[in-house]
C-alpha cells in the first residue's frame, strides 16, 4: 500500500491507538521473532522429555475430551453418509488435493511447500513475518493463509477415529512435522497476524486432542508442537487486534489462546492464559453480537464465523465440566434467534457485507457454512428452539451434541421483524420474504467487512431468490472486483451522480459513512421509512430517503425513493437479479424469468423523464456480476432505472412477483408537489395509490 493509504488509515486511529501500534512496530523490528518458553517453563523441572505431561494429555487429565472413538463410532452409526464424506475428504488432504475458495483444485507437491502458492505460482519468503507486506504481493494472501490453518488436520483425525487406519494419523503427523520445520514461530507469511495464529492453533490443538492415543504421538512430537501451539499463543495474546481492528480477529485471536490454555492446561501460563481469555471473551461476546442477534460487523458471513469461534471455546468449557460464561451462551442463543427468524422454514440464507467462507472448526467436509449448518450446531449445544426447528444436522453438530442444553430460548414462528440494532427489517407475506437493510456501514472506524449498501432491499418467493446481494467477489486477487462489489451501484439501492454512499479508502477501510436514520417501521401496515446521510458531501448535499410498502394484502412491493437538497442530480435504482434468471426488458419494465417462466415483473418510474438500464457481464464496469464464493463470479442481470432533474426526485419500482395467478402491473405515474409525493399504477381493473407526505411521515396507501 502507498502512503496515502497509511495516512487514510491513521486518520481512522486515536491518538492512543497510533502510539500502541508505533509501539508495537518498534518491537516487532527489534525482536522480529517470538521468544518461546522453555521445556521446564512448559513441562516443569521433573518431565524433561514430556513424557509425564503426554500420558495426561493421553488420559485427558484435566481437560476436555471433543473427539474420541467411542463418539466417533456413535456419528458413525448415526450419520454414515455425513461421515464417508469426512473420510473421502481426508483421503484427498493425504493426496494433497486442496481447493480455496473459487480458485481451481490443486495438488501439493511431496514433501509439501508450505509457502508455496501453486495457483499463483508464488513463493513466499522466509522471513520475519513483519516484514512480509501482504497487500502489496503478486499472490493471493488468502490463499496461503488458507493453507497454513490447517484445517484438515480434524479431517485426519476424525477419519482415524472412525477407521483406525493408520495412514490418517500417519499423515497427520507428517504434514504437522513438516509444516513446523517450514515456519519457525515468527518466520514466513503464515505468522503475519496474530489472528491466523488463533484459527490454526484451533485446529492443531483439538487434531491432536483426537490423535492422543496414536502411537505415532511420541514425546518428541508432543513436545515440538506443544512448542509451537505455546508460543502461538503467546503471539494471540501478546499481538491481539485492539482498537478499530478489534473485530472478529479479536475474536479468533482470544478463541485460539483460550483452546490452548484449555487443551494444555500443563503449559506454565496456561491457567492465568485461560482466565483473562474467558473474560475477554465475554466481552466480545456482547460486543460483537448485538442486543437484537445480529452481528455487529454487518455481515453474516462473519457473524456466523465470530458466533462458531465463540461456541468452539464455549463447548471446550463444557465438556470439561465447567459452565460457560452467561454471556457468551447467550450471544449464542440471540444469534441464533436472529438467523433463525431470517431463513424461516426456506427461505434463502441472508447475503450482506463480505464472506471469506471462515471457519472455526472443520469438523465437516462442507466448503460453505450455511446458516441452517450453522443452526444446527449451536443447537446441538445450546438447545436453542429456533435454531433446533430449522437447523441442519451435521457431523459438526453431532460432534458438540450435549445431552441437554445450556441456555435454551422460547421457538417463535418466523414472522414480519425489525433488528433495530443490526438494522434490518424483513416483511413476509405468504411464501414472500423482503428484506430492507437500515442500518450502520459496519463495525468500528474501518467497518472494514461492510459494503455501502444502505437501503438495500432483497426479495425472494419461495426459497428462491429474485432480487439479491451479488457477493463479496474478491479480497486480495482481483480488486477491481472488490471495489464494485462493495460498492453502492452493485447493490439494489440508489446511487447520486455515480457515487458511492460511503468512501472508500482502501480495500478493508471505509473513510467516511453513511449514517442512516430510521424514521419509521411499521411491521403492521408493512410500512419502512428510512435514509441516509451519504450524499450530504456533494458540493450540492442531498439526502435519499426510501419508503418501502409491502401491505401483507398486496401482490407487489412498491419501492419510492426521494432525493432531496440542492442543484441538479442523476439518480440510478439497481436491481440486482440471481443468476439463475432471465430478463427481458421493454418500455419502462423488465421481466425476470426462469426457464421461460415469468417470476419477477419489475415496473419503473420517476417524476422526471426516465431511461431504463440493464448490464450483464460487463467487464469495463464490472456491472453485472454475481459471486457465490470468494474469488469468483458469474454474469448476472442488473436492471434498474436512471433519471436527471433538479431536485426533488421521485422514483418509484413496484415489484411484483409472479406466480401462476399473478397479474402485470402498468401504467405507473409518479407526481411531486412540493413534500406531496403520489405513486400510482393499476393491475387489470385495480388500481393502487400511495400517498407521501415527506415532512409529517405519512404513508396512505389504498387499492380499489
Amino acid at each position: 500500500m502507498g502512503l496515502a493509504w497509511y495516512a487514510r488509515r491513521l486518520r481512522s486511529m486515536t491518538p492512543r491507538e497510533v502510539a500502541w501500534r508505533a509501539g508495537r512496530a518498534g518491537r516487532d523490528l527489534l525482536a522480529p521473532s517470538l521468544d518461546g518458553l522453555t521445556d521446564q517453563e512448559l513441562f516443569g523441572a521433573d518431565d524433561p522429555l514430556a513424557e509425564t505431561a503426554l500420558q495426561r494429555f493421553r488420559e485427558n487429565i484435566g481437560r476436555p475430551v471433543l473427539l474420541c472413538r467411542d463418539r466417533a463410532l456413535e456419528i458413525a452409526r448415526d450419520h454414515p453418509d455425513q461421515v464417508a464424506s469426512v473420510i473421502a475428504a481426508a483421503d484427498r488432504a493425504v493426496e494433497g488435493h486442496v481447493r480455496y475458495f473459487g480458485y481451481p483444485e490443486v495438488t501439493l507437491g511431496r514433501p509439501v511447500d508450505w509457502n508455496y502458492d501453486p495457483v499463483a505460482d508464488v513463493h513466499w519468503p522466509r522471513v520475519p513475518a513483519s516484514r512480509i507486506d501482504h497487500r502489496t504481493s503478486v499472490g493471493d494472501p488468502k490463499w496461503i493463509w488458507e493453507l497454513a490453518r490447517l484445517q484438515h488436520l480434524p479431517w485426519l483425525a476424525e477419519a482415524w477415529l472412525f477407521t483406525g487406519d493408520e495412514r490418517y494419523a500417519a499423515a497427520a503427523f507428517d504434514q504437522l512435522d513438516s509444516w513446523i520445520d517450514q515456519n519457525p514461530p515468527g518466520i514466513g507469511v503464515a505468522w503475519r497476524g496474530a489472528f491466523e495464529v488463533g484459527v490454526r492453533a484451533i485446529s492443531i490443538a483439538v487434531a491432536l486432542q483426537g490423535l492422543r492415543e496414536s502411537r505415532l504421538l511420541t514425546p518428541e512430537r508432543f513436545r515440538k508442537i506443544t512448542r509451537v501451539l505455546s508460543q502461538g499463543a503467546a503471539r494471540c495474546r501478546r499481538d491481539r487486534s485492539l482498537y478499530s481492528s478489534a473485530n472478529n480477529h479479536l475474536v479468533g485471536e482470544l478463541a485460539g489462546l483460550a483452546t490452548v490454555a484449555i487443551l494444555f492446561p500443563d503449559v506454565g501460563p496456561a491457567p492465568r492464559w485461560e482466565r483473562h481469555t474467558i473474560r475477554a471473551l465475554a466481552v466480545e461476546a456482547n460486543r460483537q453480537i448485538l442486543p437484537d442477534g445480529a452481528g455487529a460487523e454487518q455481515a453474516v458471513g462473519y457473524q456466523i464465523f465470530t458466533a462458531e469461534l465463540l461456541l468452539t471455546v464455549a463447548v471446550l468449557l463444557d465438556s470439561r465440566g465447567d459452565r460457560p460464561p452467561t454471556e457468551i451462551v447467550d450471544a449464542l442463543n440471540r444469534s441464533a434467534d436472529y438467523l433463525a427468524a431470517f431463513v424461516g422454514d426456506r427461505d434463502p440464507d441472508p447475503r450482506y457485507g463480505d464472506d471469506d467462507e471462515g471457519f472455526a472448526l472443520r469438523l465437516g467436509p462442507e466448503p460453505l457454512r450455511t446458516v441452517r449448518d450453522h443452526l444446527g450446531a449451536v443447537a446441538a449445544f445450546t438447545g436453542n428452539a429456533a435454531a433446533t426447528r430449522v437447523g441442519r444436522e451435521t457431523v459438526s453438530s453431532a460432534w458438540l451434541r450435549r445431552t441437554a442444553g445450556v441456555g435454551n430460548s422460547e421457538d417463535v414462528s418466523p414472522g414480519d421483524f425489525f433488528a433495530p440494532q443490526g438494522g434490518m427489517v424483513v416483511l413476509r407475506s405468504g411464501e414472500r420474504r423482503l428484506t430492507v437493510d437500515v442500518g450502520p456501514l459496519g463495525y468500528l472506524s474501518p467497518a472494514a467487512h461492510g459494503h455501502a449498501d444502505a437501503l438495500s432491499i432483497t426479495l425472494s418467493v419461495g426459497g428462491d431468490e429474485l432480487i439479491g446481494d451479488p457477493g463479496a467477489a474478491s479480497y486480495y486477487g482481483h480488486p477491481d472486483w472488490r471495489t464494485v462489489h462493495r460498492g453502492t451501484r452493485a447493490h439494489a439501492t440508489v446511487t447520486v451522480d455515480g457515487f458511492d454512499q460511503s468512501v472508500i479508502g482502501g480495500p478493508f477501510l471505509w473513510t467516511r459513512h453513511a449514517r442512516t436514520r430510521v424514521r419509521s417501521v411499521d411491521l403492521i401496515r408493512g410500512v419502512v421509512d428510512v435514509e441516509h446521510d451519504g450524499y450530504r458531501r456533494l458540493s450540492d448535499p442531498v439526502a435519499h430517503r426510501r419508503f418501502v410498502i409491502a401491505p401483507s394484502e398486496w401482490q407487489a412491493v412498491a419501492v419510492i425513493d426521494v432525493i432531496t437538497g440542492c442543484g441538479t442530480h442523476e439518480a440510478r435504482t439497481s436491481w440486482p437479479v440471481h443468476p439463475a434468471l432471465d430478463v427481458t426488458a421493454a418500455g419502462n419494465e423488465h421481466l425476470v424469468t426462469r426457464t421461460g417462466t415469468s417470476v419477477l415483473q419489475i415496473l419503473h418510474g420517476a417524476s422526471r423523464d426516465l431511461v431504463r438500464e440493464e448490464w450483464k457481464g460487463e467487464k469495463t464496469t464490472g456491472l453485472g456480476w454475481w459471486s457465490r464464493r470468494l474469488e469468483s463470479r458469474e454474469p448476472s442481470w442488473l436492471v434498474g432505472a436512471r433519471t436527471v432533474g433538479s431536485v426533488p426526485l421521485a422514483m418509484a419500482t413496484v415489484l411484483t412477483p409472479l406466480g401462476s395467478r399473478g397479474a402485470h402491473a402498468s401504467h405507473l405515474e409518479v407526481a411531486v408537489n412540493a413534500a406531496e409525493i403520489t405513486v400510482a399504477w393499476r393491475v387489470g381493473e385495480t388500481g393502487y395509490r400511495i400517498e407521501i407526505d415527506t415532512i409529517a411521515g405519512s404513508v396512505r396507501y389504498r387499492d380499489s
